[in-house]
């Protein structure tokens, strides 16, 4: 079987040190936790960054300073910038993460509307999408199609028959949130998208180790971090985004799928 990728999403927008004390906020801490991952096993940073005091943020400056950061450790880690930011952010403030130096090879792309629970709505029109496709497209930029249900599968492939994305495709399967997290969602997902395509799963919570042992198990690539799961276990908060890592190499060695560094993730999934 192919080699896994495993992305680190080492600190998301939402999450706090209130949480968990090892969420990082400053780009020491960011790096910190990059670092951890990446010598656990990931081959891909999903970046999200905050000022100091936790506050999200989009700023370009703030995206520099920390991509240069995890380089500075971890020089040949690919990092993805996520567009997708934090509620209530605009779609201009959203892809300021993409204007950095170098310009990115890898960014998410997020393919609708999704309800974040209580009140937090996260919008994505069609046109914000199709706009974002299109800019990514001029750029260079492989986007990662973030989906969190079937209806945004097919919005994906609906900005794909307008000729705003570059086959193959690769979408993650963030299960959990909008959509159930169980093996037969997982399996419905895979089952919905092109022949050829590659793709990442995510559990949220307590869904996390589960949904990535499934995705080891059916030939696809995993997702872990701090932004999806705090957890070790039940009742254990892990004390860093590469004990997260090191169990998800753990499982994959069990079901005899070895780990990809990043040269061979970019062949993988074709980036770059």
């Amino acid at each position: 079987m192919e080699k896994l990728v495993i992305t680190a999403c080492i600190c998301g927008a939402e999450v706090t040190k209130e949480n968990n004390p090892a969420v990082p906020y400053t780009i020491e801490e960011i790096a910190k936790e990059a670092k951890s991952a990446y010598d656990a096993g990931a081959s891909i940073i999903h970046l999200h960054v905050r000022w100091d005091d936790g506050t999200p943020t989009q700023d370009t400056g703030r995206f520099q300073e920390a991509m240069d950061a995890i380089r500075a450790v971890c020089p040949d880690v690919i990092i993805q910038p996520s567009t997708g930011g934090a509620v209530g952010m605009t779609d201009l403030e959203r892809l300021a993460s993409i204007n950095v130096v170098p310009k990115p090879e890898y960014a998410t792309l997020d393919c609708g509307t999704c309800n974040f629970g209580g009140d937090e709505v996260f919008v994505n029109t069609d046109n914000t999408i199709f706009n974002f496709a299109k800019i990514m497209k001029e750029k260079g930029i492989k986007p990662e199609l973030e989906v969190f249900d079937k209806g945004m599968i097919d919005i994906a492939l609906k900005a794909d028959r307008k000729g705003l994305l570059v086959h193959p495709l690769h979408f993650n399967f963030v299960l959990g949130v909008q959509m159930t997290a169980t093996l037969r969602d997982l399996a419905f997902m895979v089952d919905s998208i092109p022949c050829g395509s590659t793709w990442t799963a995510c559990g949220i919570g307590r869904n996390a180790f589960e949904m990535a042992a499934g995705a080891i198990i059916m030939g696809g690539h995993c997702r872990i971090g701090f932004e999806d799961s705090l957890y070790l276990e039940k009742g254990v908060l892990a004390k860093s985004n590469g004990e997260l890592v090191e169990k998800v190499v753990k499982i994959a060695k069990f079901f005899g799928r070895e780990i990809a560094t990043p040269a061979e993730a970019k062949k993988i999934l074709n980036i770059g």
